[in-house]
């Protein structure tokens, strides 16, 4: 059986997509991969085209909602990126990535 703070998390998760009327989902899918660990690809169009990507590897750590990876990407109809967060390292005083 799933974690109940797993369960709840991506309960919440969906309820609140499904509460918007204006958005379109493309894609939802919550990968379950142990009782205690889940990931979770979103894709959702919003006003016209625009493009919101959310993907999140979650797993329970000492009975806490633990994010291991994630990244959210925003871009406008015509591609253009409006915002992007990730759990990527950076590196600005590289001039190559590692």
């Amino acid at each position: 059986m799933l974690h109940e703070l797993l369960v709840h998390y991506l309960n919440t998760i969906e309820q609140t997509i499904l509460a918007y009327s204006d958005l379109y989902i493309d894609r939802y899918t919550e990968e379950i991969l142990t009782r205690d660990r889940a990931n979770l690809r979103i894709r959702i169009r919003i006003e016209q085209n625009n493009l919101l990507k959310i993907n999140e590897a979650i797993v329970i750590i000492d009975d806490r909602l633990t994010t291991l990876d994630y990244h959210y990407h925003y871009q406008n109809e015509q591609n253009q990126l409006i915002f992007r967060y990730d759990s990527t390292p950076h590196f600005p005083n590289l001039v190559t990535p590692p």
